[in-house]
């Protein structure tokens, strides 16, 4: 498989990986500057060079998936029969460094209702590297044609027209932080008892204010919820100061927040 196919495949699996590259080149060696492989924890595809080089490349990159590093690393390894080896050696007589490119899994975001603040927050999302899943019991609202989405955005997007929007929860994937915001709120509060009752997700969030908060609060214990469990709510979402209550102001005061959640994902799994 080519290399992009294999990061394609680690994407779309939302599995890590480590791209290895060589970089540069110093006299003879088994690959030219270029040549590229891939390694997941299981499994690698490319060639870096075979031997010693390779499994060294191969070592080291699992090590980085262990230990969740996030920044690149060089390797420098000497192909000489003086140099210090660990899996044997490899006489080609120059020298080869190495990148080695971390491929995290992004993080996934589910909005559920693709309203005039869900459309704006949607816009600002699609732009950014990460699985984008957009939900709204209305198909019409779903149509490329009004999400308009930036033909070279870097989101992963997928769309789900579902009647029940509570069961599209079940398809996205662990970890995703979800923000509800549909058009009703009888179908925002049994998005909310849902999502309590999954175990697989990030963080929820719900629009509206502090009095939509406090309904939804008592009747979430009423469904059996404690109060530890309604505290995974936050209601109302968005940055602390009070945005404009234009659509397009709320939405990125959203997506301001979803940075910073989807930011301290990434520091929890690096460290």
């Amino acid at each position: 498989m080519h290399w992009l196919g294999a990061v394609e495949r680690l994407r779309e699996q939302r599995r890590a990986g480590v791209l290895v590259t060589v970089a540069d080149v110093r006299g003879h060696a088994p690959r030219d500057a270029g040549a590229k492989m891939v390694v997941s924890a299981d499994a690698s595809w490319g060639s870096v060079g075979g031997g010693n080089l390779e499994e060294t490349a191969l070592a080291r990159a699992r090590a980085m998936l262990d230990e969740g590093a996030d920044a690149p690393e060089q390797l420098v390894l000497g192909l000489t029969d003086k140099a210090r080896t660990d899996h044997g050696r490899q006489c080609c007589g120059g020298e080869v460094t190495l990148l080695l490119e971390p491929l995290p899994v992004v993080g996934s975001v589910a909005v559920f209702g693709i309203g005039h603040v869900g459309l704006q927050l949607a816009r600002i999302l699609a732009a950014h590297d990460l699985e984008l899943h957009l939900v709204d019991s209305r198909p019409g609202l779903l149509a490329d044609e009004r999400l308009a989405l930036p033909a070279d955005g870097e989101a992963r997007v997928r769309v789900h027209h579902s009647p029940v929007p509570e069961l599209a929860l079940g398809a996205v994937p662990a970890g995703t932080h979800v923000l509800v915001m549909t058009h009703d709120h009888a179908e925002d509060f049994a998005l909310c008892d849902a999502a309590l009752r999954c175990t697989h997700l990030g963080s929820v969030g719900l629009i509206g204010s502090a009095a939509k908060r406090a309904r939804f609060r008592t009747g979430l214990a009423v469904e059996g919820h404690d109060d530890a469990t309604i505290d995974r709510i936050r209601c109302p979402i968005g940055l602390p100061a009070p945005p404009s209550k234009v659509p397009a102001a709320i939405a990125v005061s959203v997506a301001a927040e979803l940075m910073d959640l989807l930011a301290a994902d990434h520091a929890r799994i690096s460290r």
